[in-house]
């Protein structure tokens, strides 16, 4: 079993995501979206939508830093292991309760309100549950284990992590994690397969290549085809 889970559902994972966007791209290309349901509601999407972005997104900042930032690298610049302790509880919680926040107003938009309560799909419902389980079970995991000077698993689970991308991952490490955090884990990763496969796909959709486009070139007025422009009032020539 923890070969199973540790060794062989990460790269499962992994390949699931990488098979379901090459899949995606080349059979589903118009799919490739949100889904945006604002035509029908947009009050509570205005609130709930910016919410949801800003806690997941320092989320994600501070799984890669927790899990791919090695313990003396933070030392180096000074950061004590306490201190880096009480930055990840307490950003990460705030962070996570921003999220599910938003999460829950997403919720309860799509339940409230007929015409996008219709266009939730079943597809949506699976997408919510993994997702709201992932961060409530990490915040769960990180508030449980919260007392002294908390869990410390940049020892256990980021060597594990980074272990996956050199092909040799630490399994043992993984046998002594608290049940929280290794069922957050499995959610997370779970979450990750299902990426490709639900509206989540559109966080592969950021728009990076605007930032190299082209200038958009608009034509001079052609007098010779439209005629002269005519004078506006207030610019004749005195006297005219």
């Amino acid at each position: 079993m923890t070969v199973l889970l540790w060794g062989v559902l990460p790269y499962a994972a992994f390949a699931l995501l990488v098979a379901g966007l090459v899949w995606r791209h080349r059979y589903d290309r118009f799919g490739w979206t949100t889904r945006s349901s604002q035509v029908y509601e947009s009050k509570l999407l205005n609130i709930a939508s910016p919410v949801f972005h800003y806690g997941i997104l320092f989320v994600l900042v501070g799984h890669l830093v927790g899990l791919f930032v090695p313990e003396s690298w933070t030392n180096a610049v000074g950061v004590s292991e306490h201190a880096y302790h009480l930055l990840s509880l307490y950003g990460g919680t705030a962070a996570g309760v921003l999220a599910v926040a938003g999460i829950l107003i997403l919720i309860y938009r799509r339940r409230t309100n007929a015409p996008v309560f219709r266009a939730t799909t079943a597809n949506d419902k699976v997408m919510y549950v993994f997702l709201l389980g992932a961060i409530v079970l990490g915040m769960v995991a990180k508030l449980a284990h919260s007392s002294g000077t908390g869990y410390d698993y940049r020892r256990t689970i980021a060597p594990w992590s980074r272990g996956l991308f050199t092909l040799q991952p630490k399994t043992e490490l993984m046998v002594g994690v608290p049940v929280l955090y290794q069922v957050h884990a499995v959610i997370g990763m779970v979450l990750i397969a299902l990426v490709p496969y639900t509206r989540l796909v559109h966080m592969f959709s950021a728009p990076v290549r605007y930032l190299v486009r082209p200038y958009v070139v608009y034509r001079s007025r052609d007098p010779r085809q439209l005629g002269p422009r005519p004078d506006r009032r207030g610019w004749e020539r005195a006297g005219s």
